[in-house]
């Protein structure tokens, strides 16, 4: 059986939204923070397991932590970026890692590669335009950025997550066996052994090291979204069906991450297209699916999870022909 995770979000808070999704299918979600913590959703998580119970399911809380990942500071309101606009690096809300990162001739993607910016001289202009949030992702390309595998906040997460009834830990932009290393020595300081580690493949570099990667993780997660940003995007597709293979013969289970029905957050109806790379995923061996902002911030989160059930459903049984 397929596991289906959602996650959670202002779409989702309430409880009766949520038991339609347990009973429409969904095996648990994915409590994402980077923005928050796991104390600040103690009312949150409290809904999605009482959700659970009423729909008869004990459920998987998956906690994606903040890791070595690069995000935008703190900003008071949207910053909009127009195409062809010159920026002083100074006051730009870049975190420190990367203002000292930055080389002339360097190209910056923001917000998962939908803006992007160049950098020469003190100076940034921008490609491709758009409205900037806070906390959107950040990636220099073709440069990786050195950054400890846990923060702070991340330690803290990981000390409580037993108390609020997390069942898996997703290890972001992970770059060999030994940031999944340190995460397993963190949960056994804890006492949280039970707990499994979700490795997150979302850059070259842990594409470079994914055989030692396997090894020691749980699931091996293909976050399409990073990981478009770090290798062409008509070149995904292959790495995806690589990684599965590859998952496949030492036998370590794998999920599929990132717009797999990202029409559905504004409409009732998936794409074919969606459908389709929904069914693939599953017949190239995926253990588990998950949509994010679909359910997260999406108009219809029920049906979202009710078209991940049926689709992956119509997977396993094509795959059980004779």
């Amino acid at each position: 059986m397929i596991e289906l995770f959602g996650t959670l979000g202002p779409s989702c808070r309430d409880r009766e939204t949520l038991q339609t999704m347990f009973e429409n299918g969904m095996s648990g979600m994915r409590l994402n923070l980077s923005h928050t913590g796991l104390s600040d959703s103690k009312e949150l998580i409290g809904c999605f397991q009482e959700a659970a119970a009423a729909a008869g399911v004990k459920p998987e809380l998956l906690i994606d932590l903040q890791g070595p990942e690069l995000r935008i500071r703190q900003i008071e309101e949207p910053l909009v970026l127009e195409n062809g606009a010159v920026l002083p690096l100074a006051g730009f809300p870049f975190p420190i890692e990367v203002c000292q990162a930055l080389e002339d001739g360097d190209e910056i993607l923001l917000d998962d590669g939908r803006l992007s910016l160049a950098y020469s001289d003190g100076v940034l202009t921008v490609l491709r335009g758009g409205t900037l949030l806070s906390r959107k992702s950040i990636k220099i390309v073709n440069k990786t950025v050195p950054m400890p595998a846990l923060t702070e906040t991340d330690r803290k997460n990981l000390s409580e997550a037993r108390q609020y009834g997390v069942s898996a830990v997703m290890q972001p932009f992970v770059r060999g066996a030994e940031d999944i290393q340190t995460v397993r020595a963190a949960l056994q300081e804890y006492g949280a052994d039970h707990i499994r580690i979700f490795a997150k493949i979302e850059n070259r570099e842990g594409l470079s090291h994914l055989d030692e990667i396997i090894d020691v993780s749980d699931m091996i997660v293909i976050a399409r979204g990073d990981l478009g940003n770090d290798v062409p995007l008509c070149e995904l597709p292959g790495v995806q069906k690589d990684i599965a293979a590859r998952c496949k013969a030492k036998n370590i289970p794998f999920l599929v991450v990132t717009q797999m029905l990202t029409s559905m957050i504004e409409h009732p109806v998936p794409t074919r297209a969606e459908v389709s790379d929904i069914f693939n995923a599953v017949t190239d061996g995926a253990s588990a699916v998950m949509v994010t902002n679909e359910t997260a911030v999406g108009s219809y989160p029920a049906e979202v999870i009710s078209v991940l059930r049926k689709t992956t459903a119509a997977a396993e049984q094509w795959m059980s022909r004779p």
